[in-house]
């Protein structure tokens, strides 16, 4: 049996960093084991059950939330992600001692480092969207952020950032081994090769946070990270962009992030106690929306605009062209484009890597009324 938990840590350790299905999966039949184990009362005695009263607190909260909302049998369901909680007992049970505490964080690190060299490589070798199947297709789709083997760049910043602070007080140490340095490296230039601004603040702040309370190396790490700040500020491209522009009151991504919040603000002040329940904010979050906001709901957009278009215009054929040069240039070159006979509809979508979704929406705008206005 102990052979068999340690092939399904590796499986869970490997699932962190490549697959979220893998996983979960290892995750359940750890915990189906760890509930087999719990028969024997030495094994109930040796547990160590970290954080089981502000555990059992949350999830008490949670389930009266859910049971007082509006919609209880939907947040009840909502409410599944509390049995992620055992991660917490299930990992502790299956690294007991120090030793194994360290190689599990060794094998998390260097499975986050090589997810991290896949984000890397998808963004300095994007070719863009390739048609057609294959796994050429599936490693550069949306290859304009880093996001490794997840369908989404977010989910690999996340995975990047906990791993990151988890291995600085590693870091740190007066004996390291030394691979550990360069896998830590790979890790930071993936987590900023997602672009994901909210990441990055979250690291920030656990680096100070790590850094209160550490016993050496506190200089070091605050000047490392006034350094990557300092040069991220500078770099060309999206990455330097996004950096500056996190403060900007103008800038359509923090824009809409105030706009969320105003929007939660609101939803607080209907149900300052107990919220409207698990999921309710995806529920009803139409109805706080602000008239000014351009998103109406909450969750993410993974379809690319030419996926968009292609359900758009289904079962017709599409006629892909790449335009460059100025607004004046391009508009004369839709304008003869657009005169073709037969032509019944023309869509265009500019190409801007490294931006989100909201920015590119804006750019669209944009776009609409510098090229396409002067066509009509």
């Amino acid at each position: 049996m102990t052979g068999l938990r340690r092939a399904l840590l590796l499986a869970f350790v490997l699932g962190l960093g490549f697959s979220i299905t893998l996983s979960e999966s290892a995750l359940a039949a750890l915990t189906l084991l760890w509930l087999w184990r719990l028969r024997d009362p030495a094994v109930r005695a040796s547990q160590t059950w970290p954080l089981l009263g502000p555990l059992c607190a949350f999830a008490a909260a949670t389930l009266l939330s859910a049971a007082l909302s509006a919609e209880p049998g939907a947040s009840l369901v909502a409410s599944k992600g509390l049995l992620l909680a055992a991660a917490l007992w299930v990992t502790a049970d299956a690294v007991p001692g120090g030793e194994e505490a360290q190689r599990f964080l060794s094998t998390l690190t260097l499975v986050a480092a090589a997810a991290a060299c896949m984000g890397l490589l998808q963004v300095l070798a994007c070719p863009g969207e390739i048609s057609g199947p294959g796994m050429l297709r599936w490693f550069f789709h949306r290859c304009d952020r880093a996001r490794g083997a997840f369908s989404i760049y977010m989910t690999l910043a996340g995975v990047l950032n906990l791993v990151l602070l988890a291995t600085l007080p590693r870091l740190l140490a007066r004996e390291r081994r030394a691979w550990l340095g360069w896998a830590w490296l790979a890790m930071l230039l993936g987590l900023g090769a997602t672009y994901t601004r909210g990441a990055w603040l979250g690291f920030a702040l656990g680096v100070l946070g790590v850094v209160a309370v550490a016993r050496r190396g506190r200089l070091v790490v605050a000047a490392a990270l006034l350094a990557v700040a300092a040069i991220g500020l500078l770099a060309p491209g999206p990455l330097g962009h996004r950096l500056r522009t996190m403060g900007d009151p103008a800038e359509a991504g923090v824009k809409e992030r105030r706009y969320m919040w105003q929007s939660g603000m609101r939803m607080w002040a209907e149900q300052p106690w107990l919220g409207v329940g698990p999921g309710g904010v995806k529920r009803r979050y139409a109805e706080f929306a602000l008239p000014e906001a351009f998103k109406k709901r909450t969750g993410h957009v993974h379809a690319s605009a030419a996926a968009r278009h292609r359900a758009l215009v289904p079962e017709r054929l599409i006629d892909l062209f790449a335009l460059a040069g100025t607004a004046a240039e391009v508009a004369e070159r839709v304008g003869a484009i657009a005169g073709v006979p037969g032509l019944r509809r023309l869509v265009m979508v500019p190409q801007v890597p490294g931006q989100g979704f909201v920015e590119r929406e804006e750019l669209l705008r944009e776009f609409a009324d510098t090229v396409m206005g002067r066509v009509g």
